[in-house]
């Protein structure tokens, strides 16, 4: 946990290291650390030793000798002579156990002269062979070239033309040069006060280089820190004494935000707000983060403060802020991680070997840039937090942008501000500095922010004159303004981040699903639990957060915050952060009863950072504690002293033990604060007791990261091969739970039903699934490559196939003949398969990606590959041909790769294929505006065949997209292939003919579609004739479609259940062909029109992402339009023979008479008017239209215009009444049986609340 630290500790240091050169072992060459040899010995590194650390051990923070020395001096030894410059340099790390719990280091390296004469005569000597061979090189003529060949030798460019002058600059004379060398002092702590511990080492530091010795030895001073000084209980401050000056440092209070003492100043002057916004996003995503930079401080306060921003979230994954060069083989770890990398300022971004970068976030730290992933979304309300955080930073004269002064010095920097800021205090207007008139120059960024400020009323001079004000009245304060300045500007920054998760989140508490069963059985399905109802939270969020807020609910961070939620009941047990997070978000509960309106996406700025402040201010105007002073040890006399410009080594008999009795407990506090205090730090900091809680929450916290930290050790083969193993069996893992985590949403209700999940996934969130799979994919491909060619090691993998199988087929054993997978197929002689399914092929579908212009980077191609073999239920498939190339494989991969590892393969395969169960669009519904061929086939009678038909046929295909327009079918082949943008799902085809020749009457059985990329085959049933005289005298129609399923579908598990609902009770009464008429009673008509509107209603009650087709809901199989037919057949009189009577000649005759009456001036109420008026309006409207559309044809668009309008259940009212009804209707017909019509009335009533919008293929050439 990022607040986790060690939790006995009461003491403000456990250990004190100094590391260095051992004299004793001489040099060694750090071959780990990756340096080359080339290099000259100076610039080379050597491998460092832990010299001493007092005491030896302490009991609840055991010393790691590796990772101490490791991340003391990350990079080993450095030399240096007198002419290089030797500031001490400071940096602070982090030591993570495996557990999760942390220490934090405060390292000062310095410089001091070697005085071993082995030492300095081992470097002269190093210097000699390394001369002999650049001398070597430059004097070896080059062969193939003449001597008068001006060109340099590529040597040349690098080495120095002669060997005097490579002597004078890069050398070191034992002679003539002092040597020095690195050593460094360090404090290992629990809990991070990094001023207080650089000030401590700073004044050490000073005291062994200062002309005057320190008043007492230094002893007295390492004593004191480790064993007379305190940890600050929370809410208070303490101040010790260093070697020269006070130090002071304080601690939150268990109800303000956790301790944080790195500048943030520092990382908004380095990155720039809006890089700062694009990393948090990343790190609350749970993207892999490489930070990049030359100074260790500059990666740990950025770490830090990224991670210290995400309040109320902790990071849960692999956590190095600062990684040792010789660990570098776990930038390889396929899982998120957060490192930071050492650059030595010479190499560029280009030359760095990242073994994956489809899902990295690489930040350059040094050159202020940062580089996102691919589709990353938008933080909520980005634009107005960008503006919050900049006033905040503008009121302490900072600029948003990265500033590029910082790099060159921070001191610099500092001294131009304070000086022109400070000095100036006549001028309350920032705007009139120097630095801000050069930042508005170099930035219309900023002048725009400041016009955005002015607008907003919050004028700079005002923030200004309360700066100033602010610092006259803390002449109390106990540390120096510009100590002052970075805690205020921390916590006001902290308090704005931290105030945008309340807002978001401030309903959590409604939607955690606390577990029904006891806790021990809760722990054992954890994997299987939701425990967030995450379809409601997004349901009620504003569209413009989704993309953010699906990824973000999916992330470890989120799901171990909830279950720690669970777990705490009571305020008691909960742990610090999640105790200040309710606690706020109670207090926005509050506000939002008394003025509800605040419950909408208006942005909420911070309200409490005044207090936070005061709190602040006021630890640091009346300090709580005071430690004991230093005072002289029991040491013999002699000891102690040591020689000026050295840092002795201390004398471990008086340091290894610390007093017996406690005096400072007794002299600063009465006995039970202490109790009471380290009570405070556990619940406050400490997630790590042994109680079982914490047992529990670390077990709980298994997904994805069963490798949670590195071990910092020197790494031997085998304990590389068992990180890997622990990588492979972890990928694994996360991919069973994806693939499950994806099917049980997929499923929805069926699966809720039994005991799965949530009830329903909306596009957003399918979306976020699928994109997540997509980075699982190319974590697992990445895992032990070789060489990395590309951003996506997947797609690099897929390009080696396909090269490889071109090879192969261009041979000409690899000609078969190609079309014979066709012909097998067109044997069977069903409609269906008029289109027989696509060819399986890999290299086809990475074709169809390669000729879609829109995806420029391999990443997209990778992705829009997987979603099109996810949505043709071929991605185990594929995935398992690619992986069956074995000598391909054993090429690319390294023997401990997950893709070579048999049995995980293996199951990885079968979690993937459990994907075919389901149906997805994620291509379809993705890539929107692509080129897609479409092959139509129209598929005519057999019983009267088609063969004499003289007219020309045409079609209109309409998707949930797009529709085509009119396209011309030629008459003989009845087949067509077209390429059109994207028209999504099909929906409805109109065709239709020209009624020309002798012959112009059409039988048709049904119009198969398939799409050429995803391969859906789409059939529109018809089933009608359409000629003039014949049927209905319909010249065109409109078909509506269902997706085939393709039943002999190549693996076992793919049989798929079609799209619709479970059919009905009408599929089990009408089992007879459309064309002749079921006779069906009136209890089974009223069901079949309740199952039509049923199903209407079900749709709107969907989200609106996963609503199907509403236009089959209306004119399908079984559709309203169906049933409302059904309703009118029922009881007509059977006409004369030889005359078929329909429907709409009843409508028709109805009309005439309702005109007539109108006209007749009968005395009628203004409803009934009403509703005659619309009737005749409707009949003549769809009568008039130009198209040629047969009776059934109008009647249906009557039937979607009147559900449109919600007018079909006054018109079922007025026909009922009709006396044409009484004439064309026996006396058992439904429409004569008033409580029969009553109900249908009712049933149509609930139609009204609903707001249908008809497809445009419905409704074409209709004015209304």
């Amino acid at each position: 946990m990022s607040t986790g630290f060690s939790s006995s500790s009461c003491r403000f240091a456990d250990y004190f290291v100094t590391c260095g050169l051992d004299t004793e072992s001489g040099l060694e060459p750090d071959e780990l650390s990756g340096e080359n040899f080339e290099q000259s010995p100076l610039r080379r590194t050597f491998k460092s030793k832990v010299l001493a650390h007092y005491p030896d051990n302490v009991e609840w923070n055991p010393f790691d000798q590796d990772a101490v020395g490791m991340l003391c001096m990350p990079k080993g030894l450095s030399f240096r002579t007198q002419t290089d410059t030797r500031d001490p340099q400071f940096h602070s790390f982090i030591i993570t156990r495996e557990d999760g719990s942390r220490t934090y280091g405060f390292a000062l390296t310095f410089f001091e002269e070697v005085t071993s004469k082995q030492i300095c005569s081992a470097m002269q000597t190093l210097y000699h062979m390394h001369n002999a061979e650049q001398y070597d090189i430059l004097h070896t003529p080059p062969t193939p070239r003449s001597p008068e060949d001006p060109r340099p030798t590529p040597h040349h460019l690098h080495a120095a033309p002669s060997l005097s002058r490579l002597q004078r600059f890069n050398s070191y004379d034992i002679s003539r040069d002092t040597l020095f060398v690195s050593k460094c002092i360090c404090l290992i702590t629990p809990m991070a006060f990094a001023k207080a511990c650089r000030k401590v080492l700073e004044q050490l530091h000073q005291a062994v280089t200062s002309p005057q010795p320190p008043p007492l030895p230094l002893e007295s001073y390492v004593y004191n820190v480790l064993y007379e000084v305190p940890l600050p209980p929370a809410g208070r401050s303490l101040k010790f004494s260093g070697v020269y000056g006070p130090v002071l440092c304080q601690r939150p209070s268990t109800s303000e935000l956790p301790l944080f003492d790195f500048p943030m100043q520092e990382v908004f002057e380095l990155l720039g707000l809006e890089n700062v916004l694009q990393l948090f996003t990343c790190a609350l995503l749970e993207i892999q983060i490489l930070l990049y930079s030359q100074h260790y401080q500059r990666l740990m306060t950025v770490a830090e403060s990224i991670t210290a921003l995400m309040f109320p979230f902790q990071w849960q994954h692999v956590y190095v802020p600062i990684l040792p060069a010789s660990l570098l083989h776990f930038l390889d770890a396929p899982v998120p991680y957060l490192m930071g990398l050492h650059s030595n300022g010479q190499d560029d971004r280009t030359k760095l070997e990242l073994p994956q970068e489809a899902n990295l976030c690489f930040v350059d730290i040094d050159n202020h840039f940062i580089e996102l992933p691919e589709d990353l979304p938008q933080f909520p309300n980005k634009l107005e937090f960008i503006q919050e955080i900049s006033e905040v930073l503008l009121a302490f004269g900072m600029s948003p942008e990265a500033n590029p002064q910082c790099s060159e010095g921070q001191s610099k920097l500092r001294g131009f501000r304070s000086g022109d800021t400070a000095s100036d205090k006549r001028n309350g207007n920032l705007a009139g500095s120097p630095l801000n008139s050069y930042l508005l120059r170099e930035n219309q960024t900023i002048a725009r922010l400041q016009a955005l400020v002015k607008r907003t009323g919050v004028s700079l001079e005002k923030l200004d004159v309360k700066e100033d004000t602010s610092t006259n009245k803390d002449l109390k304060v106990q540390c120096d303004e510009d100590e002052m300045k970075k805690h205020r500007l921390n916590i006001r920054v902290r308090e704005v981040f931290a105030n945008r998760f309340t807002q978001m989140f401030s309903d959590y508490e409604v939607f955690v699903i606390q577990p029904s069963q006891d806790k021990e059985s809760w722990f054992s399905n954890r994997d299987q639990m939701q425990n967030f109802d995450k379809a409601s939270f997004l349901s009620d969020q504003p569209e413009p957060y989704l993309p953010f807020l699906s990824r973000f609910l999916e992330t470890q961070m989120f799901a171990s915050f909830i279950d720690c939620k669970i777990l705490c009941h009571d305020d008691e047990d909960k742990e610090h952060t999640l105790r200040v997070f309710d606690s706020r978000v109670d207090k926005i509960r509050m506000l939002n009863v008394r003025t509800p309106t605040l419950r909408t996406s208006m942005y909420q700025k911070c309200t409490n950072i005044e207090e936070s402040e005061k709190a602040i201010e006021m630890r640091l105007c009346k300090i709580d504690h005071t430690a004991l002073h230093p005072h002289l040890l029991d040491m013999k006399i002699g000891q102690g002293r040591y020689e000026p410009g050295f840092f002795p080594r201390l004398q471990s008999d008086v340091l290894s033990t610390g007093p017996t009795s406690n005096k400072w407990a007794k002299r600063s506090a009465p006995a039970q604060w202490r109790r009471r205090d380290r009570q405070k730090q556990h619940t406050e900091h400490l997630y790590l007791d042994n109680d079982q809680r914490e047992k529990y929450i670390q077990e709980a916290r298994n997904l994805g990261t069963t490798l949670r930290q590195p071990k910092l050790s020197n790494l031997s083969p085998s304990v590389i091969a068992q990180t890997n193993w622990k990588f492979v069996e972890g990928l694994l893992k996360e991919c069973r739970n994806k693939t499950k985590r994806m099917l049980v949403e997929k499923m929805g209700r069926e699966a809720v039903e039994l005991g799965h999940g949530e009830v329903s996934i909306t596009g957003v969130e399918e979306n976020t699934l699928i994109a997540s799979l997509c980075d699982l994919l190319e974590r697992i491909w990445s895992h032990g490559l070789q060489v990395k060619q590309g951003k996506s090691a997947l797609w690099s993998h897929l390009l080696h196939y396909q090269e490889s199988k071109e090879k192969r087929d261009a041979t000409p054993a690899g000609l078969g003949p190609p079309g014979i997978i066709h012909d097998t197929e067109r044997r069977k002689s069903d409609a269906s398969c008029a289109l027989p399914p696509l060819k399986v092929s890999l290299i086809q579908d990475m074709r169809h990606i390669q000729n879609i212009s829109e995806i420029k980077t391999d990443v997209g191609k990778a992705r829009a590959w997987v979603r099109l073999s996810m949505e043709k239920k071929l991605l185990s498939r594929h995935l398992k041909q690619l992986l069956s190339d074995h000598e391909l494989t054993k090429k690319l991969y390294k023997r401990y790769a997950f893709l070579r590892c048999d049995d995980e393969k293996e199951q990885f395969l079968y979690h993937l294929l459990s994907f075919n169960a389901v149906d997805y669009f994620c291509f379809t519904n993705v890539f929107t505006t692509i080129m897609i061929p479409y092959h139509v086939v129209i598929i005519p009678s057999k019983k009267l065949g088609g063969s004499m038909f003289t007219a020309n046929p045409w079609v209109c295909v309409s998707g949930e997209l797009a529709e085509t327009g009119v396209l011309q079918v030629p008459k003989h082949t009845l087949e067509i292939t077209f390429e059109c943008q994207n028209l999504g799902k099909l929906t409805t085809i109109q065709m239709g003919h020209d009624n020309s020749g002798l012959y112009a009457k059409w039988l048709v059985e049904c119009v198969m579609v398939r799409n050429g990329i995803t391969g859906h085959t789409y059939k529109f049933p018809c089933g009608r004739w359409l000629g003039k005289g014949v049927d209905d005298g319909s010249l065109e129609r409109i078909l509506v479609g269902e997706l085939v399923t393709n039943t002999e579908n190549e693996e076992r598990m793919c049989r798929t259940p079609p799209m619709q609902q479970s059919p009905g009770m009408m599929r089990r009464f009408v089992t007879i062909s459309p064309n002749s008429k079921p006779k069906l009673n009136t209890g089974q008509i009223q069901e079949g029109v309740g199952e039509a509107i049923n199903g209407i209603v079900k749709h709107f009650h969907k989200p609106e992402k996963e609503r199907g087709s509403l236009t089959l809901l209306l004119c399908g199989e079984y559709g309203l339009v169906w049933a409302l037919e059904q309703v009118f057949q029922h009881g007509f009189k059977s006409p004369r023979l030889f005359k078929n009577v329909f429907i709409w000649d009843f409508l028709e005759k109805s009309q005439v008479y309702f005109e007539s009456v109108e006209q007749s001036q009968m005395t009628q109420d203004e409803n009934w008017l009403m509703r005659v008026r619309h009737f005749c309006h409707f009949m003549r409207a769809i009568n008039s239209t130009p198209r040629n559309i047969g009776k059934d044809g109008k009647f249906q668009m009557l039937v979607c215009l009147g559900a449109r309008d919600h007018l079909l259940h006054h018109w079922i009212a007025l026909l009922a009444e009709c006396p044409i009804t009484a004439q064309m209707y026996e006396d058992m017909a439904l429409l004569k049986d008033h409580s029969l019509v009553n109900s249908l009335i009712r049933v149509l009533q609930t139609l009204q609340e609903f707001n249908i919008t008809l497809e445009a293929s419905l409704v074409k050439g209709i004015g209304i």
